[in-house]
């Protein structure tokens, strides 16, 4: 058997763009490294579709044993076809020089059918094709499909007792879609192949494609002529950022002072070009007016998971497993820090609920970064633990947002480069301050560190990991105390 040219994914990469196709097969050094939070979102689907199997429980698995050995793969799962295998699992297909593996594939009462598993909530258009592609391959190798499904998580679910998966997954025929799409298959393969046999890499601009409907992993070549700081970095941008690329304009301070821009947008590019910036002393005083004293700074820190660990909870719910707190009773008074992190491998939230309310009795004032976020994670744990739910309401209604000044561009400047995020307004305020002095230095990659603690075994690593944690943290409210005091000065 001859090696497949294309698989289900490289046709999905190239339909997406000629370049990124080009590159994975020849130029695979260029491709950026994968971080963490990546690594957490591939190993979750891998997850979740191990699970699903057990939808169809007893089947033969055709995974190859080594990851570019699908040739056997393909041989393995013909030889269980004609064995009467009923329930194959990563089913493998190659025709017309196109591989496509299926993660479930079952011979019901009225003949074969196909299951796609997904660790999304619904049905995209991409996965559609990604069905199409699979049809394709599966139809032509002379398997007579009666139906192809996207099996996903249901996220309605709610786990009580043993997880359920018949209620946990949800399962929708696309055989309709994957129809009317499988016409044009032929064509776009061997448009494909035709690019793969190509001498010179494609030449394919870059545009709204690198990111939609998900991040290129070869973005960092292909736009490393854009710099650390372009005309990309415009907030709420709504295609002014493109508009403005077309033109040939990449930094913002080369946009011509006449160009037609609405009041967001000329806030930060006039501060880009004249380092401008804005202090609205009578907003900044009204809103430093309801900050009465003791007051707490809080932040949250969450994970989520595909599959529910915990009585009660739901897929991809918000997890709260870590806050701190810098506690003041006056405003010239000491400053104390009290912080939360959960045990791994427990469950995380109502010990959280327990100590954070106890950690904010006596405040008059409960400061936070985005109240919306916070607000929201607190209001989502009083419905699961209404117990509390006093308590919450009494912790809500001191709620006041230090991001509001900064949103309202009431304290703004240049360097903030349009932005309101507290990565962004700490160094423009307190350059004494940084995140990059950490080990942990965003949330994202917080989140996905404690979610996969639970599984490391080594003792050190543990202790290291929760005191990084703890650490960042920590910073998130040590930062909101630094920017009080500027916000004073005014």
């Amino acid at each position: 058997m001859a090696r497949h040219e294309l698989s289900k994914s490289t046709f999905i990469r190239g339909i997406k763009c000629h370049k990124a196709l080009y590159l994975n097969k020849h130029r695979k050094d260029l491709r950026d490294e994968i971080s963490a939070q990546q690594q957490a979102i591939f190993t979750q689907g891998t997850n979740v579709g191990e699970l699903a199997c057990n939808l169809f429980p007893g089947g033969v698995d055709c995974t190859p044993d080594s990851f570019y050995d699908f040739e056997a793969a393909v041989e393995k799962t013909s030889q269980e076809i004609k064995k009467g295998t009923k329930i194959i699992y990563e089913a493998a297909f190659q025709f017309n020089g196109v591989l496509a593996a299926l993660d479930i594939l079952v011979k019901h009462d009225d003949g074969w059918r196909a299951y796609e598993v997904k660790s999304s909530t619904g049905v995209s258009e991409t996965y559609e094709l990604d069905a199409t592609i699979q049809y394709y391959a599966i139809t032509n190798s002379g398997i007579d499909l009666k139906d192809i499904s996207i099996v996903h998580i249901d996220n309605t679910y709610v786990l009580d007792g043993e997880l359920d998966v018949h209620q946990f997954f949800a399962t929708v025929s696309v055989k309709e879609r994957v129809l009317e799409l499988l016409p044009g298959i032929p064509n776009q393969v061997a448009a494909l192949k035709k690019v793969l046999k190509q001498d010179e890499v494609p030449e394919v601009e870059i545009g709204p494609h690198c990111n939609s409907p998900y991040g290129c992993d070869f973005a960092g070549h292909c736009w490393k002529h854009v710099p650390e700081y372009s005309v990309f970095d415009i907030k709420y941008a709504r295609g002014l950022d493109w508009e403005l690329y077309k033109q040939g304009i990449l930094k913002t301070t080369d946009i011509p002072d006449d160009y037609k821009l609405n009041e967001r947008h000329a806030i930060q590019i006039n501060g880009d070009k004249n380092g401008t910036s804005i202090i609205n002393k009578k907003a900044i005083n009204s809103f430093l007016s309801r900050i009465k004293y003791p007051i707490a700074h809080i932040d949250f820190e969450t994970y989520m998971t595909a599959v529910p660990e915990y009585q009660g909870n739901r897929p991809y719910q918000f997890m709260c497993f870590q806050w701190s707190a810098h506690i003041q009773k006056s405003k010239d008074g000491e400053i104390v820090h009290k912080e939360y992190l959960a045990k791994e491998g427990t469950e995380p939230q109502e010990q959280f609920l327990i100590t954070l309310i106890e950690a904010c009795k006596g405040a008059k004032t409960i400061l936070v970064y985005n109240k919306g976020f916070e607000g929201g994670r607190l209001n989502s744990l009083a419905e699961q633990f209404p117990k509390y739910a006093s308590d919450i309401a009494s912790v809500l209604s001191k709620f006041v947002d230090l991001m509001e000044p900064f949103q309202q561009k009431d304290y703004y400047l240049s360097s903030m480069r349009g932005s309101y995020s507290i990565k962004n307004v700490l160094p423009a305020l307190v350059p004494s301050l940084s995140y990059k002095t950490l080990n942990i230095q965003e949330g994202g990659t917080a989140s996905a560190t404690f979610a996969a603690l639970k599984h490391e075994k080594d003792a050190d690593v543990v202790a290291q990991t929760r005191k990084d944690l703890l650490a960042y943290c920590e910073m998130d409210t040590w930062a909101m105390v630094k920017l009080l005091e500027e916000l004073y000065k005014v």
